[in-house]
């Protein structure tokens, strides 16, 4: 009768596990982060008194919840995360990126958004998070943070303004036939050397973020379309000392990643490199290149499981 009761027990935890790690990915922007956040949590469940948990998923978001807020206010993740921090990106159709009904559900995993909550406290974070993506009430958010109602209030308003300050309308449900065309211009630019036509179809306050091809101990930051343009010209012209790094010759794919356009290099079906873009209006206004096998773990494994349209470029 035990084994019978452990098996459904298992089995109600794994029903949640997609939820719970959308809910962890949101809130600390790193996949493999969420991924250990929502193993601990099963940990808990296993060693927990269950017939006194009335309920279950009620129990488990709070868990993962409170590790998932653990993590980010450690004082290692403080030092790392300002220093050499991206999102880790997620390919469309991900169950990780969780809720996605509304414009606001879809903005609130683009990478762009992800990145603007790293301006938030751990706290301000988890109400953000708890209410504009899974709509719990300020009572339930209150009973999860052991805080106030009152507070969860405060620390809402101050995080959708800070959020606000800093985002761009327009990102999310862009023309995706638009934007593909967009970016394929951009690649052929950037891989032939056009510079004049690189900066055009950038935007005026173009801005480029990379880990320097994933051997920089530091985030690289171009704030220019004339900089943008040229670390792209040198990024994306192939040759052998690019191929040596990638382990193998590239081929290019496109794809939505985070809800925004993409390009991956994939070497024997392995992702080692993910290039994304934000498109405003017919122009990229940001690129954001990761290549670190840290940041790419969650993406690959996905990656491998999935039927591939063909490439845009057979062999980089």
């Amino acid at each position: 009768m035990s084994d019978v009761i452990d098996r459904f027990d298992a089995d109600r935890f794994e029903a949640s596990r997609d939820r719970l790690a959308s809910l962890a990915y949101r809130l600390l922007g790193s996949a493999s982060d969420a991924e250990d956040a929502v193993q601990d949590a099963y940990l808990r469940w296993q060693t927990a008194d269950r017939q006194r948990i009335e309920v279950p998923e009620a129990w488990l978001a709070k868990v993962v919840t409170n590790l998932s807020l653990d993590r980010l206010r450690s004082a290692h993740k403080r030092k790392e995360r300002a220093s050499a921090w991206l999102p880790e990106p997620v390919l469309d159709g991900d169950p990780m990126l969780g809720p996605a009904e509304t414009v606001e559900q879809r903005e609130m995993v683009s990478l762009a958004v992800l990145a603007l909550m790293e301006r938030l406290a751990p706290v301000e974070r988890g109400v953000y998070v708890l209410r504009e993506a899974f709509s719990y009430t300020h009572a339930e958010i209150a009973d999860i943070l052991e805080i106030s109602e009152a507070a969860s209030q405060q620390h809402l308003h101050r995080a959708r303004r800070r959020v606000a300050a800093g985002r761009r309308r327009g990102l999310v449900d862009v023309d995706a036939a638009s934007a593909r065309r967009t970016v394929e211009a951009f690649l052929e630019a950037a891989s032939t050397g056009d510079t004049a036509r690189l900066v055009t179809l950038l935007t005026d306050d173009a801005t480029a973020i990379t880990d320097g091809a994933g051997l920089s101990e530091r985030i690289l930051r171009y704030d220019t379309p004339g900089k943008v343009a040229a670390i792209a010209r040198a990024g994306f012209r192939p040759s052998p000392a690019k191929r040596r790094i990638a382990g193998g010759v590239p081929v290019i794919h496109y794809a939505l990643v985070n809800g925004a356009p993409a390009i991956l290099a994939v070497v024997d079906d392995r992702v080692a490199g993910v290039v994304a873009f934000d498109v405003l209006s017919g122009k990229i206004s940001t690129v954001r290149g990761i290549a670190s096998p840290q940041r790419l773990a969650h993406i690959d494994a996905v990656w491998r499981q999935q039927e591939h349209d063909s490439p845009i470029i057979a062999e980089w």
